[in-house]
């Protein structure tokens, strides 16, 4: 019998993107809550090396990196394809994925309180925002006319980086610089189809906003 376990964190970009692909390839699976400020010895001894959220155990072999994750739940288990067939349209796909992926540690740091220098970070974030704003004119989805694998990694960047700037105030997207981009932001959270693979956004200002006031009087 398969047994698949994630373990991941409610309020995570990243473990929610491997949950949107269990869910659409309709795995069964079981799902374990991690207490990120005291990780389970399950999940230290599954993912050693970076010690973070998500991790896919399937059969007793665990697989980490959100990324990575999906891509082999893809291959691994029946169901709508997440990346295309064709080898081109693949290659695109992967490409955006790898992009906005790479972009996440420059989002964290724009809103951190721990961050020295967050304008360095803000403006990186300024950028990929002009890059998507140019290559989502539009466009609903990033690769032909189908939701799949860099539309799952775009969730963050869709909402996400929305619920940081209204807890921080450092508002880096307008409609008067990016109005491609919010139309397809705007698209992608009120989609009826994505709607029920994203948290509640009251769910997620609570959590954050609780969780820098608590950053925030530690330092």
């Amino acid at each position: 019998m398969t047994e698949v376990k994630l373990l991941g964190h409610m309020y995570s970009p990243f473990s929610k993107r491997v949950e949107w692909a269990l869910k659409i390839k309709g795995v069964k699976y079981e799902y374990i809550e991690e207490d990120i400020q005291n990780k389970s010895p399950l999940l230290l001894e599954s993912n050693p090396v970076y010690k973070q959220v998500p991790v896919l155990i399937h059969n007793g072999k665990p697989i980490c990196e959100s990324m990575v994750i999906v891509e082999y739940i893809d291959e691994t288990f029946e169901g709508p394809s997440i990346l295309p067939k064709d080898p081109y349209n693949r290659a695109i796909a992967r490409f955006w994925a790898k992009f906005l992926d790479d972009k996440a540690p420059a989002m964290r740091r724009s809103f951190s309180v721990k961050e020295e220098y967050p304008e360095k970070a803000r403006e990186e974030v300024c950028e990929m925002l002009k890059v998507l704003d140019n290559e989502l004119k539009d466009k609903k989805f990033f690769v032909l006319d189908k939701f799949g694998f860099a539309d799952i990694i775009a969730n963050a960047v869709a909402l996400w980086l929305g619920v940081f700037e209204e807890i921080t105030g450092v508002v880096l997207v307008t409609t008067e610089k990016f109005p491609n981009f919010c139309a397809w932001r705007d698209e992608y959270i009120n989609c009826t189809q994505n709607k029920k693979y994203l948290p509640p956004r009251d769910e997620l200002l609570a959590y954050y906003k609780a969780y820098i006031q608590a950053v925030a009087a530690s330092k």
